[in-house]
């Protein structure tokens, strides 16, 4: 019986049936390759990812590349079946055998997609169960790191107490050198000590007997001191004696007085506490009278009568600055060769009736 088709026109029940089933083959062939080509994107995305990571996942990521190639070559295995499918369709009415042939291999090719997807899926999981793995060696390196300059930190400040050690050890051995050498020198200085002390007591023993000898012969020089209590020992240059010494004269009745001598014996005599003129050896004053003055006679001072203001010289000489106070005597009269100069707050006082002539 004829079945109508739409504008394809009428056609065998059975040929519609095998065309129906193809058609659904080919339609879950395609969701089929669809879904392989998804995979095979996720999986090939995977795989980059994956070879991104440490060289320990390098292995799972080379499987998952692998796996997404078989996936795409089988997505394109099944994208052809797709298309032989779709063309065995259209051809169905003189293959029904040929596409139903063919929908089994797109079904098998299909079958073959997932199983790839499902191995990339797997590679997927490997390759995130080795980027934990890389996570935790990383991690653990960057713990081991930490440790790494934790220890050196430890090493470092080892080093520098090590350094302070040896220095502080330099130190120690520089002052250990530096008091050796002072104790050598110590013991160099006693032992130099020691020599001139042994110089010293040669030098006072010997000493000693020089002054022993001394003594001796002093002893040999020293008269009988028997009956001569306070004279003094005298010699004449051969022999010493002793010899009495010059007393003072008595001081009895003799206080204020002076000790004097006439050259062979001491005497005491009156001090002058109020002299006379006459007294000074070079002055002669014979029958004074008033008025007189001591004048000089040019081999001594005499009394005399007191002339004016007399010189021999043909000329008198006089300051030309009054620098004291001065008052001319009463009934005097005075003269000075001018000019004269008289200091600030000095003055000269003239009596009455006298007069002071500046020429």
């Amino acid at each position: 019986m004829a079945i109508y088709r739409g504008s394809g026109g009428s056609g065998d029940a059975t040929n519609d049936a095998s065309i129906s089933a193809v058609t659904a083959l080919t339609v879950r062939a395609e969701d089929a390759a669809d879904a392989a080509e998804v995979s095979a994107t996720a999986a090939a995305g995977s795989a980059t990812t994956a070879s991104g990571y440490v060289a320990t996942v390098a292995a799972s990521a080379s499987a998952a590349a692998s796996s997404a190639s078989a996936a795409s070559t089988s997505a394109t295995n099944a994208a052809s079946s797709a298309s032989t499918a779709s063309t065995q369709a259209t051809n169905a009415p003189n293959s029904a055998t040929a596409s139903a042939s063919s929908a089994t291999d797109s079904a098998n090719s299909a079958t073959a997609a997932a199983s790839s997807a499902s191995d990339a899926a797997s590679s997927a999981t490997d390759a995130q169960t080795a980027q934990t793995a890389a996570e935790a060696a990383e991690t653990n390196a960057a713990t081991s790191a930490s440790a790494a300059a934790s220890s050196a930190s430890s090493a470092s400040s080892s080093a520098s107490t090590a350094t302070t050690q040896a220095n502080n050890a330099a130190s120690s051995a520089s002052a250990a050198s530096t008091s050796a050498s002072n104790a050598a020198t110590s013991e160099t200085n006693a032992s130099n000590s020691a020599s001139a002390a042994s110089t010293s007591a040669t030098n006072a023993a010997n000493s000693a007997t020089a002054a022993a000898a001394s003594a001796t012969l002093a002893a040999t020089y020293t008269p009988d001191q028997t009956g001569h209590a306070g004279e003094f020992l005298t010699t004449d240059g051969s022999v010493t004696s002793w010899a009495t010494v010059d007393a003072l004269p008595d001081q009895t009745g003799n206080s204020g007085k002076y000790l004097t001598t006439d050259g062979t014996d001491a005497s005491w005599a009156v001090v002058n506490v109020n002299p006379a003129l006459d007294d000074l050896s070079d002055v002669t004053i014979t029958s004074p009278s008033s008025g007189e003055g001591i004048v000089y006679n040019g081999s001594s001072w005499v009394n005399g009568a007191v002339g004016g203001n007399t010189t021999t010289k043909g000329l008198y000489e006089m300051a030309n600055t009054i620098s004291a106070d001065y008052t001319i005597g009463s009934g005097n009269n005075a003269m000075s060769a001018g000019p004269i100069t008289i200091n600030s707050g000095v003055s000269v006082t003239i009596p009455s009736g006298s007069r002071w002539a500046i020429v």
